[in-house]
């Protein structure tokens, strides 16, 4: 008796776990594919970057070890870095608007006092 394969959800879980495959078995080849269509629906543009070797090489090997392709890893961490600054930015943007704030509510205590 031959077990029945069961079905794998198409979800981005199922997909990035690779439970729906990740070699050529599971290939199928579209011969009409709109790369600037994908592009476009998911906001990509292409860019060049000049990288050390040692560089890419180490960012693949981390890559492989996640379970990636190495462009995707360098969009995340880019991301990631993104998101830290533009928050630490804020931070430092607050801080400074709450002692301008600050100085100002003294110097008006002090110009009532006087």
């Amino acid at each position: 008796m031959v077990a029945k394969k069961s079905k794998i959800e198409g979800t981005p879980e199922a997909w990035e776990s690779g439970a729906l495959g990740r070699d050529e078995d599971f290939i199928k080849v579209s011969s009409d594919i709109d790369n600037a269509a994908i592009d476009e629906a998911l906001e990509l543009q292409m860019i060049s970057i000049r990288l050390q070797k040692s560089l890419i090489e180490d960012m693949k090997m981390i890559a492989q070890i996640r379970g990636l392709s190495y462009q995707p890893l360098i969009r995340q961490i880019l991301k990631k870095f993104v998101d830290c600054e533009k928050k630490q930015l804020l931070r430092e943007r607050f801080a400074a608007s709450e002692k301008e704030r600050s100085n100002l509510e003294q110097d008006q205590q002090m110009a009532a006092s006087a």
